[in-house]
């Protein structure tokens, strides 16, 4: 069975999203992490058009929206509302972020 999230905290004034999951992992993502990794079919195409977006320094997520039980509709500072992120992909980028903070 796939990690499910105990822990859902929005940060708003580091502006980090902290999660912590049934499988003990517990990490802090921050908004432009998430705007970059987003998803959504018009970021996607930006990709296949190798033009990676990079989301300014100044990015802010300014809502959780929980969608059932597949994951969370994350909302932007820029506007920017179309990604999905769920359960699965969000605990791969706290197993990612984990990753970069370990001692090589």
């Amino acid at each position: 069975m796939a990690a499910q999230p105990v822990g859902i905290v929005l940060h708003e004034a580091s502006g980090q999203l902290e999660l912590q999951w049934d499988d003990g992992v517990h990490a802090w993502l921050g908004a432009r992490e998430l705007r970059e990794a987003c998803k959504c079919a018009a970021c996607e195409n930006v990709r296949r058009a190798a033009r990676p977006f990079v989301a300014v320094e100044a990015t802010a997520l300014t809502q959780l929206n929980p969608i059932g039980e597949l994951g969370l509709q994350l909302i932007f500072n820029d506007g920017h509302d179309r990604g999905i992120y769920p359960w699965p992909y969000l605990h791969a980028l706290s197993l990612h972020a984990l990753s970069l903070k370990s001692p090589a």
